[in-house]
């Protein structure tokens, strides 16, 4: 674990990635497609069907990136991907239906500790997202997780998904601040490994306990929730009084 003193004295943003980190994607969305699955009277589990979207939304978002021509849209990577999936289970359906299922991203809910936890950071630090999300969805969500970030920022500013490196410099460009003084948060390895390969802090949020791989890029912080991170960086106010 990195030295938390010279952490915090060389940290300006608390920059986040959000589908996963901030909020809760594989809870909010097994809500919804369970409901839709049921209403086609498959039997299988709800909570893997999700998994297969996330995984394959993911495996197309880095054919996108590594293809080198224009940058998708992250909610067409959506629709390819649920459409692929929804065959894959053998699922009759409409681009409507597709359509639909994706836009549950816009209304996901934070988990439950993020609010109080963020709102503690916020009283040291600049709060920013960094998402693969595009501007329009990342702007309808504000409605719906509540946070008030100083900045939120799209991929699509950069041209390419994260964890391309362009992603990263392309956020710290336009928070004028250097690689080093952004620490980046986020619930998935592969962000983790991304950021601190372009130079950023990293803190990996380990909610689902598992190892972090041998990279030569590890995160400077390993925390079980985003109230552990607010415990290490932010001196609690009932503390001092």
């Amino acid at each position: 674990m990195a030295d938390i003193k010279a952490l915090k004295g060389r940290i300006k943003i608390c920059m986040f990635d959000q589908y996963g980190t901030v909020v809760d994607m594989q809870g909010g969305l097994r809500e919804a497609a369970a409901l839709y699955l049921q209403s086609k009277g498959w039997k299988g589990n709800p909570n893997s069907f999700v998994t297969w979207w996330r995984r394959t939304h993911f495996e197309n978002s880095m054919i996108d990136a590594l293809l080198h021509r224009e940058h998708m849209r992250y909610r067409d990577i959506g629709h390819l991907s649920v459409d692929q999936v929804l065959n894959r289970a053998g699922i009759e359906h409409s681009q409507e239906e597709v359509e639909s299922l994706v836009s549950n991203i816009e209304r996901l809910k934070c988990f439950p500790e993020v609010p109080e936890a963020l709102g503690r950071l916020h009283r040291d630090f600049k709060l920013v997202v960094l998402s693969n999300g595009d501007p329009d969805m990342l702007e309808e969500a504000k409605k719906h997780h509540g946070i008030p970030f100083d900045r939120v920022i799209s991929v699509a500013a950069a041209g390419a998904f994260k964890p391309h490196v362009s992603t990263y410099t392309k956020a710290a460009e336009i928070c004028g601040v250097a690689m080093d003084e952004i620490l980046f948060v986020a619930n998935h390895e592969f962000d983790c490994v991304g950021a601190k390969a372009a130079g950023m802090r990293a803190a990996f949020i380990d909610r689902r306990r598992r190892p972090f791989a041998k990279w030569p890029y590890q995160p400077d912080l390993i925390v079980g929730s985003m109230t552990e991170l607010a415990d290490l960086l932010v001196e609690r106010a009932d503390a001092v009084a």
